[in-house]
């Protein structure tokens, strides 16, 4: 029955994707995200879904009259940049056949994210974007926060096997990341219930993010809720909302989720956490002794008993800033950072220069959720291997497009304010009058 469902709402859905291109981007990113396919037990965990909406995507792309054009933003420059690095690696790659065949799929989810920063451009395409992924991600965080309530948090809560996310680490660090996105969509419901109900879904992703027992899950939505308090303008009501649901999860959780908390502090007793120490000097020596790093897939015995201290202990980067370093050298670690911060910055400008305008407040708004969602990304990222798991990337695309709406309803100038651009210009030949000071 799961199988049907699923393959009726791709088919069904083609003739848009079609007709829009955008369409096509949407359903990719729910396709990607959400992966429904592995829920099924049939046909559908391999039939090749993502496959056919892509050959449909691009045909409705070619065939499309809206001025789809790839937006020349720092973001997406950075990011070409690290994908024509990543091809520069590739060919050097100290083990071929495993770099090649990651290769593929990486060059498939820059290449849908590439067409996803060309569709998307108004605010109800960047709308849609932000509810794909929230049901995307919310749907295992509905269900992850149900099930460590029924096992009273004694289970893990794992994601669906064989994706980014089937990891309990890389779980929690994705239902981290939407818990924004649901403040943000929360605040525009029309009914009560449905911000109850939103509210609830915040509730029992935190939730399912704490049953992953995932100690940098714990890091990371540390981070995103003081950030996102921070940027708050109901800072007390925040700090009360706060009070009610965080101390009662955390009390909630079972002695044993305390105990492995409490490995944070000592980490020296830790053996994963051990073995991550060793990957990431590996990757250090690694990156010091050639200029472009191992390539894709180097994380193999030869490699640790070159580089590691450790040489039995043979890990995963565990780090998305590790594997930039251990797979694409130094150049492709500082590119990748250099990615990252002209995102912040570049939702940063939206912030600012939307703030007094009501029109764009939804801007200003969003723009800092995603920031919140990068704040936890880039602290639970530190611990593990997701530099290529696509969600942030398409919030790139969401900022890239948020900026040009910006840009659109207030001009192209840059740095300056709505609150600046209210104020009168001065009269030819006449001098402003001085601030009033107090």
């Amino acid at each position: 029955m799961r199988d049907l469902l699923v393959t009726l709402l791709v088919f069904a859905g083609l003739p848009y994707v079609l007709k829009r291109p955008v369409y096509g981007g949407l359903m990719w990113v729910w396709i990607s995200v959400m992966n429904p396919h592995t829920q099924g037990w049939g046909f559908a965990t391999t039939f090749p879904f993502a496959y056919i909406i892509a050959v449909a995507t691009l045909v409705s792309l070619a065939k499309s009259r809206e001025k789809n054009r790839f937006p020349l933003t720092p973001i997406s420059l950075a990011l070409l940049a690290f994908v024509f690095w990543m091809n520069l690696t590739t060919p050097f790659a100290m083990f071929s056949n495993g770099a090649w065949n990651q290769y593929t799929k990486v060059m498939k989810i820059m290449g849908m994210t590439f067409v996803l920063m060309m569709v998307v451009r108004e605010r109800a395409d960047i709308q849609r974007l932000i509810w794909v992924l929230v049901i995307s991600l919310g749907f295992y965080g509905v269900k992850g926060g149900l099930f460590t309530i029924r096992s009273g948090g004694n289970d893990r809560v794992w994601g669906p096997v064989g994706t980014f996310i089937g990891d309990n680490n890389a779980l929690a660090l994705a239902l981290i990341m939407t818990i924004p996105l649901m403040y943000y969509l929360m605040h525009d419901l029309p009914r009560r219930w449905m911000r109850h109900a939103m509210l609830a879904a915040m509730a029992l992703s935190g939730l399912a993010a704490l049953g992953s027992y995932s100690r940098g899950g714990l890091l990371a939505i540390v981070a995103m809720l003081a950030f996102m308090w921070l940027k708050s303008r109901h800072k007390l009501s925040g700090a009360v909302l706060l009070v009610l649901l965080v101390p009662p999860a955390l009390l909630f959780m079972p002695e044993q989720w305390g105990a492995r908390m409490d490995t944070i502090g000592a980490y020296q007793a830790d053996s994963s956490a051990m073995g991550r120490l060793n990957a990431w000097h590996m990757a250090y020596n690694l990156a010091r002794d050639r200029f472009m790093g191992g390539g894709f897939a180097c994380y193999e015995p030869l490699t640790f008993a070159l580089y590691a201290p450790n040489p039995a202990d043979v890990h995963a980067a565990h780090s998305i800033y590790f594997q930039a370093l251990a797979e694409h050298g130094f150049v492709g670690l500082a590119i990748y950072l250099l990615l990252g911060c002209f995102t912040w910055r570049s939702a940063a400008v939206i912030v600012r220069r939307c703030r007094g305008c009501t029109e764009l407040d939804w801007a200003a708004r969003l723009a800092a959720m995603i920031q919140a969602s990068l704040i936890g990304f880039g602290v639970g990222g530190a611990f593990l291997s997701l530099l290529y798991w696509d969600v942030p990337y398409y919030l790139m695309a969401a900022v890239i497009a948020m900026r040009a709406q910006v840009a659109l309803h207030l001009g192209p100038e840059r740095g300056r304010s709505a609150a600046a651009r209210a104020r009168p210009a001065a009269l030819p030949g006449r001098a402003m009058p001085p601030a009033v000071t107090r």
